[in-house]
């Protein structure tokens, strides 16, 4: 299992789950992880894969992860001090 890690095209299958997870979860939140698992692969395809072990890719997954959300989350974000109200209900 962890040889399979070693391989860039699993980190693209698995931003593949992440972004059809992500279709099915509202909220942006596993879009993050689809673009942490996109740039470990992208950065697998770059350099040897004997020179990086499954704890260094992990850590890269996660700190890649962590930016892509906060990323993610700086951008759809509402604007700054509004909070969303209703004043009226859909069946009135």
């Amino acid at each position: 299992m962890m040889a399979l890690l070693d391989l860039w095209w699993v980190w693209i299958a698995l931003a593949i789950v992440f972004g059809i997870v992500e279709l099915l979860v509202a909220g942006f939140l596993f879009l993050g992880f689809a673009l942490g698992a996109l740039a470990t692969a992208l950065i697998l395809l770059v350099l040897p894969s004997a020179s990086l072990t499954l704890p260094v890719l992990l850590m890269i997954f996660a700190a890649l992860s962590l930016v892509a959300w906060l990323l993610l989350r700086r951008t759809f974000r509402g604007p700054a001090g509004q909070v969303k109200t209703f004043d009226h209900d859909i069946n009135d």
